[in-house]
Protein backbone atom coordinates (compact mmCIF):
# COMPACT_ATOMS: atom_id res chain seq x y z
CA UNK A 1 0.00 0.00 0.00
CA UNK A 2 2.66 2.73 1.03
CA UNK A 3 5.69 0.13 -0.39
CA UNK A 4 7.43 0.99 2.63
CA UNK A 5 10.46 -1.40 3.99
CA UNK A 6 10.32 -2.78 7.78
CA UNK A 7 13.47 -0.22 8.07
CA UNK A 8 10.92 2.46 6.87
CA UNK A 9 8.23 1.80 9.31
CA UNK A 10 10.57 0.97 12.07
CA UNK A 11 11.88 4.46 11.61
CA UNK A 12 8.50 6.49 10.96
CA UNK A 13 7.37 4.21 14.25
CA UNK A 14 10.42 4.16 16.44
CA UNK A 15 9.25 0.83 16.73
CA UNK A 16 12.51 -1.77 16.28
CA UNK A 17 12.86 -3.69 13.27
CA UNK A 18 13.06 -7.08 15.38
CA UNK A 19 9.82 -6.49 17.06
CA UNK A 20 7.88 -5.99 13.49
CA UNK A 21 9.32 -8.83 12.36
CA UNK A 22 8.41 -11.04 15.16
CA UNK A 23 4.53 -9.94 15.19
CA UNK A 24 4.69 -10.09 10.85
CA UNK A 25 5.65 -13.76 11.42
CA UNK A 26 3.28 -14.72 14.51
CA UNK A 27 0.25 -17.30 13.97
CA UNK A 28 -2.53 -15.29 14.83
CA UNK A 29 -2.93 -12.11 16.98
CA UNK A 30 0.87 -10.83 17.64
CA UNK A 31 2.01 -10.61 21.26
CA UNK A 32 2.91 -6.99 20.37
CA UNK A 33 2.58 -4.16 23.54
CA UNK A 34 -0.49 -1.91 22.55
CA UNK A 35 1.65 1.16 22.65
CA UNK A 36 4.15 -0.06 19.90
CA UNK A 37 0.74 -1.40 17.71
CA UNK A 38 -0.58 2.55 18.25
CA UNK A 39 2.77 3.70 17.17
CA UNK A 40 2.91 1.53 14.26
CA UNK A 41 -0.95 2.86 13.33
CA UNK A 42 -0.39 6.28 14.24
CA UNK A 43 2.71 6.35 11.42
CA UNK A 44 0.52 4.61 8.65
CA UNK A 45 -2.26 7.19 9.23
CA UNK A 46 0.39 10.12 8.77
CA UNK A 47 1.20 8.74 5.66
CA UNK A 48 -2.48 8.10 4.53
CA UNK A 49 -4.01 5.08 5.77
CA UNK A 50 -7.31 4.99 6.98
CA UNK A 51 -8.24 1.97 9.69
CA UNK A 52 -11.80 0.89 8.82
CA UNK A 53 -14.36 -0.72 11.59
CA UNK A 54 -13.83 -4.38 11.02
CA UNK A 55 -13.00 -4.28 6.91
CA UNK A 56 -9.74 -3.22 6.62
CA UNK A 57 -7.43 -0.23 5.48
CA UNK A 58 -7.92 2.08 2.28
CA UNK A 59 -5.49 4.46 1.22
CA UNK A 60 -6.37 8.04 1.70
CA UNK A 61 -4.09 10.20 -0.07
CA UNK A 62 -0.60 9.08 -1.56
CA UNK A 63 1.84 11.33 -0.25
CA UNK A 64 5.41 11.30 -2.41
CA UNK A 65 7.25 8.54 -0.40
CA UNK A 66 10.66 7.74 -1.91
CA UNK A 67 11.82 3.46 -0.92
CA UNK A 68 14.56 2.77 0.89
CA UNK A 69 16.14 0.63 -1.21
CA UNK A 70 15.68 -3.14 -2.08
CA UNK A 71 14.20 -4.21 1.01
CA UNK A 72 11.31 -6.15 1.44
CA UNK A 73 8.08 -4.82 1.17
CA UNK A 74 6.26 -4.07 4.47
CA UNK A 75 3.39 -6.77 5.61
CA UNK A 76 2.58 -4.78 8.94
CA UNK A 77 -1.14 -4.11 8.14
CA UNK A 78 -1.73 -7.67 8.38
CA UNK A 79 -1.00 -7.75 12.18
CA UNK A 80 -2.64 -4.57 13.32
CA UNK A 81 -5.99 -5.46 11.71
CA UNK A 82 -5.64 -7.93 14.54
CA UNK A 83 -6.82 -5.27 16.92
CA UNK A 84 -10.68 -3.51 15.86
CA UNK A 85 -10.68 0.00 15.61
CA UNK A 86 -13.15 0.31 18.53
CA UNK A 87 -10.16 -0.62 20.79
CA UNK A 88 -7.99 2.73 22.19
CA UNK A 89 -5.82 1.90 19.51
CA UNK A 90 -8.28 4.06 17.41
CA UNK A 91 -7.10 7.04 19.45
CA UNK A 92 -4.17 7.17 18.80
Amino acid sequence: MLNWSVWELSERSGISQSSIHRAERAEGRPSMHEHSLAAIKAALEQYGVEFLDDSGVRLVSAPSIAGAGNEPQLTALRFISYYPASTALSAV
